[in-house]
């Protein structure tokens, strides 16, 4: 009977292993358990400038129409290892509410970076995730609308010995193109807005985030939504606004619905090839959806993934860049740009550390020539040991010619954004 009770248990941890093993396999490999550098001579050659005043810019954005790149950076390099809810650093509140990041203008011909000043807005700016969209009201290229996320603290007093917990929100301001100075229009709060991460928007009064964890803080069911592919607790929710407005609280004259659950480790957002295209990354998966909005005059905000693609290790904000060189598919280097730190089972021990090491991957990947069914041509177009940038998080493409392009890196603990000159 022992002997029988012995099999039925070995057969089940045998079918367990069976099914779980290509997943663990999986996780071992993109989160980089026994990745080491150097890694080889992927990068090494390639010149690198770093970009001054570009400190800790998590997101980064081309503006066709301008020519210009967008980010949010923190400036002060000490916050980020002291509070930034989407690694758990929950530390210091205090300083949280005191912290004033900053949104940039960066010029990539002559690679200088401009610091926007605030109009009506004094609070604290805890920068992640952004997007930037034309003010539909001008010309084109005149004026941008920003979303930003903002990783407030919460203001709730909590009891001795409980972890500080964040009250997250978007701020939404409005850029004149050539100008010093960006207009904070509104804030935005929503109880389904939890741990966001990214934005997208379709609209200045329309916008998709991503929640990026279900559970907050260092806990151990957050880490295990990290490693565990099955943990498919997080989503991406649409805010609605009534109008631009002004307010007087940021849950005032909105409304918010999810629009994509049951997704593993939600993260960056990208705009795709056009405009209905919507790039969704599952971080600690290493895995990109390439997914589609609904039609404009929907009832519904839902959004259907199409697509799949797999690199062997983290990714976070997704970009693409369209080649404006191309005359057909032959010469066609449009594609897309997959940023993300190669080692990050030694993020947990790195995310407080302002001397630790993060190294990084930035995957090309793009459809193959001549092939009917969709298939991916895949590369590492940059890779680092953490010497030369420490994170990336995210990455863009700008043509310099046939071939030729500029990419620009920048991570949530980068010293600066950099710029290098690349092949496609």
């Amino acid at each position: 009977m022992r002997s029988a009770v012995y099999s039925i248990i070995a057969a089940l941890l045998a079918y367990q292993f069976y099914a779980l093993g290509p997943l663990i396999q999986r996780a071992v490999t993109v989160l980089g358990v026994f990745r080491s550098y150097p890694a080889g001579d992927i990068g090494t050659t390639q010149q690198v400038t770093s970009i001054p005043d570009t400190t800790h810019c998590e997101d980064l954005h081309h503006h066709v129409p301008s020519g210009l790149l967008f980010t949010a950076c923190e400036d002060d390099p000490s916050t980020r290892f002291q509070w930034f809810p989407p690694l758990g650093n929950l530390d210091n509140p205090k300083l949280a509410a005191e912290s004033r990041g900053s949104i940039h203008v960066i010029d990539p011909k002559g690679l200088e970076s401009r610091r926007l000043k605030f109009e009506n807005f004094d609070g604290a700016f805890i920068t992640h995730g952004i997007d930037v969209i034309d003010d539909p009201e001008l010309p084109t290229g005149q004026a941008v609308y920003i979303f930003a996320i903002n990783h407030l603290p919460d203001p709730t007093p909590t009891a001795e010995g409980e972890e500080a917990k964040a009250r997250s929100q978007i701020e939404l301001f409005h850029h004149k193109i050539g100008t010093n100075t960006i207009r904070h229009i509104r804030s935005v709060w929503h109880p389904l807005i939890r741990t966001p991460n990214d934005v997208y928007a379709t609209s200045p009064t329309s916008v998709y985030a991503t929640n990026d964890h279900y559970y907050t803080g260092h806990s151990i069911m957050r880490m295990l939504e990290d490693v565990y592919y099955g943990a498919k607790w997080t989503d991406t929710v649409h805010i609605k606004l009534d109008s631009l407005s002004p307010v007087k609280t940021s849950d005032a004259g909105l409304s918010a619905s999810v629009a994509l659950a049951g997704v593993h480790n939600n993260n960056g957002l990208g705009h795709g090839r056009t405009e209905d295209e919507i790039l969704i990354a599952q971080a600690a998966s290493g895995t990109l959806h390439i997914a589609q909005l609904p039609p404009k005059g929907s009832s519904n905000y839902n959004i259907t993934i199409l697509d799949t693609l797999e690199v062997d290790s983290v990714v976070d904000n997704p970009s693409y860049f369209k080649d404006p060189l191309a005359t057909g598919p032959s010469d066609d280097r449009s594609g897309f740009l997959l940023p993300g730190i190669s080692k990050a089972a030694t993020l947990a021990e790195t995310s407080k550390d302002p001397a630790g090491k993060d190294p990084v991957k930035v995957f090309y990947t793009k459809p193959s020539a001549g092939v009917k069914a969709q298939q991916w041509e895949t590369r590492v177009i940059f890779e680092d040991d953490s010497s030369r940038i420490r994170s990336a998080s995210a990455a863009v493409l700008i043509s310099l010619g046939k071939s030729k392009a500029r990419l620009f890196v920048t991570g949530f603990v980068s010293a600066n954004v950099i710029a290098l000159d690349a092949d496609l």
